[in-house]
């Protein structure tokens, strides 16, 4: 992977809060609804969202992560995702968490790799829910452009199947954000408005 523009944890807070603005934009009703996602609605994808903040707390911390299957997200899923927001930026806030490598059933990574796993996830993971609750997604072009470009080198070389759809088409020129869902394996024309 390339360092030459590594993220920071101010990239990462940005993106935490532009999630946390759509989560609390989203009416009670909708938690239900379908997503871009195809096999989870609202509340999944919120839930998945709370979990992976958890497990990479977890992971930087050299704690146990959260049991497969467990509510994470309880009757009041905006404060469940803001508390486990709060832990992981604790988490890699720690001094040198960024340059450590740590360990797991995954393999070695860096802080900073793991913060950039982190990150394209979370930036897919926001557009869809933009999409399924038909809100107005803050542009994180710069972000996005980072992400799309770490996860093109990570899937060089290794499988989609299993983790992702194959990649869409979508023209050179669009939003950053959407090259990465489409890279991703999202179909960005055809997503209806809720």
């Amino acid at each position: 992977m390339s360092d030459t523009h590594p993220l920071t944890i101010e990239q990462l807070e940005h993106a935490l809060s532009s999630v946390a603005q759509l989560i609390e934009g989203t009416e009670p009703a909708q938690f239900s609804a379908p997503t871009p996602c195809t096999e989870w609605t609202v509340r999944d994808l919120v839930e998945h969202l709370v979990g992976m903040n958890l497990v990479f707390a977890a992971l930087m911390t050299g704690q146990s992560p959260p049991q497969r299957g467990t509510d994470v997200l309880g009757d009041d899923p905006f404060a469940a995702y803001l508390d486990s927001s709060a832990r992981m930026l604790a988490a890699f806030e720690q001094p040198g968490a960024l340059e450590r490598s740590f360990q797991s059933p995954l393999g070695s990574a860096t802080g900073q790799e793991r913060l950039q796993i982190r990150m394209y996830d979370l930036l897919a993971h926001s557009w869809d829910l933009a999409k399924a609750t038909g809100q107005q997604l803050e542009p994180l072009e710069g972000m996005a452009e980072q992400a799309l470009q770490f996860i093109e080198l990570q899937l060089a070389d290794q499988s989609r199947t299993g983790r992702f759809a194959p990649a869409q088409a979508i023209a050179d020129d669009a939003p950053a954000i959407e090259r990465l869902v489409a890279f991703l394996g999202r179909r960005v024309e055809e997503i209806p408005n809720p």
